[in-house]
C-alpha cells in the first residue's frame, strides 16, 4: 500500500535552495527552464518542522560527522571523566565510519535517532571497565564486541520516524542501512520561468556627508514560480522500519502536516516567501500502482489574459488524473482533495486519507 501526496504551491519571489554559484535551482523540462527545489531541500524542512516530532511525539533524528560529541557529552554528564570519555568516543565512532584522528569527527555524515545513541551510552556505561581496558594501546577487543552486538540489535529497524521515511546508507556497516519507506521528487515550476536579478546596495550609517558612495552593493538571484511537488510512502516498508503500526500511522500523519507547512529556508530573510500550498491531493493506493503527474505540466502552463498560474495548473493535474485513472483504472484508491477554493479541511482531509490505512 502507498501513500501519494501531490502538492500545488505558488511562492512569492525568492531563492530557497540554492545551487553551487548562489542561484535558484533550475532544470530543464518538456523543453524549457523550470524552477527547482531540490528533495533533500524538502525532507529537511519537513523533518524539522516542528508539528512532525509533534505529531509522532519522537525527537527527530540527527545527521553529523560528530557522534563523538553526542556521545562525550552524554558520558561526562554520567559521571565519567572527560579525557576518558573522549577516547572512548572516538573508538566507538571507529566503529561506525572512518575517524578524522586530527579533526575528531568521522569522515561521513552518520544518521542517529536518540533511542541510538542512548542505547550505545547505556552499553558503554555498563561495560565500562572492559571498553577501557586496552584503549591506551589503541585496541579494544571488547569495544568491538560490543558494538557488534549493539549493530545486531539495531539491524533493519529504527525508532526515528525520519530514518524510517528517509532512509539510512552507511557503506562501513550495511548492516545498519535501512530502506527508505518515502520517495520524495525534486519540486518543479508547472511553466518556464526565467531568472530575476537583485541588484542592491547597503548604507553605511556612519557615513559623513563628505564621502560618497554605498557601504557594500552586490547582486541576489530569485525567481518566482508555481511549483509542483510529488511524495510518495510505501507503508508497509515504514510499519517494518519502525516495528510499530501505531507509530507509523503517526508518521504518514506527521509527514502529511509537515509537507503543507514546511519551506525551504533559503534566503528568507530577504524574501519571506512563506506561502502555503492553494491545492493538495493525497491518495492511499492499494493497487501497488505509483503515478507522479509531473507530465500534466509536461507541456508549460501559460499564465490566462489576467496573469494567474495556479488556476490553470490545477485544472491540468485534474485533467491528467482524470486520464490516468480512465486507462489505467482506480480500483483500491482512496483520493482526497485539498484546496483554498475547496468545502474540505485539513483535519477532515486527513481523516480520510487516516482512515484508508490497514
Amino acid at each position: 500500500m502507498f501513500i501519494e501526496l501531490h502538492i500545488l504551491q505558488n511562492f512569492a519571489p525568492s531563492n530557497l535552495n540554492r545551487d553551487d554559484t548562489g542561484n535558484p535551482k533550475d532544470t530543464e523540462f518538456g523543453g524549457v527552464r523550470r524552477a527547482r527545489i531540490s528533495s533533500q531541500a524538502v525532507k529537511r524542512a519537513i523533518r524539522l518542522h516542528p508539528v512532525f516530532a509533534r505529531v509522532t511525539e519522537v525527537e527527530p533524528a540527527v545527521r553529523t560527522r560528530w557522534m563523538t560529541r553526542l556521545l562525550v557529552e552524554a558520558l561526562v554528564k554520567g559521571g565519567k571523566k572527560e579525557e576518558e570519555a573522549k577516547e572512548v568516543a572516538n573508538a566507538f565512532a571507529v566503529q561506525y565510519s572512518k575517524l578524522e584522528e586530527k579533526k575528531g569527527h568521522t569522515s561521513v555524515l552518520l544518521y542517529l535517532s536518540k533511542t541510538e545513541v542512548d542505547l550505545a551510552v547505556k552499553s558503554l556505561t555498563e561495560n565500562w571497565k572492559e571498553v577501557t581496558k586496552n584503549l591506551k594501546e589503541g585496541k579494544s577487543p571488547e569495544m568491538d564486541a560490543l558494538a557488534k552486538e549493539l549493530f545486531k540489535e539495531l539491524k533493519d529497524r529504527t525508532s526515528a520516524p525520519d530514518i524510517a521515511l528517509f532512509g539510512r546508507m552507511l557503506a562501513e556497516k550495511p548492516e545498519l542501512n535501512i530502506d527508505a519507506a518515502c520517495q520524495v521528487a525534486h519540486a518543479i515550476s508547472t511553466h518556464r520561468v526565467n531568472m530575476d536579478m537583485d541588484f542592491y546596495t547597503a548604507v553605511d550609517d556612519l557615513t559623513r556627508d563628505d564621502e560618497a558612495g554605498a557601504g557594500m552593493m552586490g547582486v541576489t538571484a530569485f525567481n518566482s514560480a508555481c511549483f509542483y511537488r510529488y511524495a510518495r510512502i510505501d507503508w508497509d516498508l515504514l510499519v517494518k522500519n519502525l516495528g510499530d503500526r501505531e507509530l507509523a500511522r503517526k508518521t504518514v500523519e506527521g509527514f502529511l502536516r509537515a509537507a503543507a507547512l514546511a519551506i525551504p529556508s533559503g534566503k528568507q530573510n530577504s524574501f519571506a516567501a512563506q506561502n502555503p500550498p492553494d491545492f493538495m491531493l493525497g491518495v492511499v493506493r492499494k493497487d501497488g500502482q505509483s503515478w507522479s503527474l509531473a507530465n500534466a505540466f509536461e507541456t508549460p502552463v501559460k499564465p490566462g489574459r489576467d496573469g494567474g498560474l495556479m488556476a490553470a495548473s490545477i485544472e491540468k493535474l485534474n485533467a491528467y488524473w482524470a486520464k490516468l485513472n480512465k486507462v489505467y483504472g482506480g480500483n483500491g484508491m482512496t483520493s482526497a482533495e485539498l484546496s483554498l477554493d475547496g468545502e474540505e479541511n485539513m483535519e477532515g482531509w486527513l481523516g480520510k486519507l487516516l482512515g484508508s490505512l490497514e
